[in-house]
């Protein structure tokens, strides 16, 4: 799976100096990471709305989206791909309860 997203993350980074009148992904950069951020918050938000109403299709939709809005927010803000892999991987065969409980308090 990381395979697509790494290639769509790539796509994504070759499209910051494209014309954002031709492509999409150049249009949403082109507004800034503020916005970028904005639309992957709707997106996840709708994401939870066909989570609760239990449609399987329209739920892979909403969450292909909201993937590539998160790869779209994180270029727009120079953050690759690969380190949020390296985070991911880090984690790896650690309880959820337990790395979060060796998080740095706020």
């Amino acid at each position: 799976m990381t395979d697509i997203l790494t290639q769509l993350s790539a796509t994504i980074d070759s499209r910051k100096g494209a014309d954002p009148e031709t492509s999409w992904t150049a249009k949403l950069l082109s507004k800034g990471p503020e916005k970028c951020a904005e639309k992957f918050g709707e997106e996840a938000v709708e994401a939870i709305i066909e989570a609760v109403k239990g449609d399987r299709d329209k739920l892979a939709s909403e969450c292909a989206d909201v993937l590539y809005h998160m790869l779209v927010m994180l270029a727009a803000r120079d953050v690759a791909f690969a380190d949020v892999l390296k985070v991911l991987e880090a984690r790896e065969g650690t309880s959820g309860i337990t790395e979060k409980a060796a998080r740095p308090k706020s």
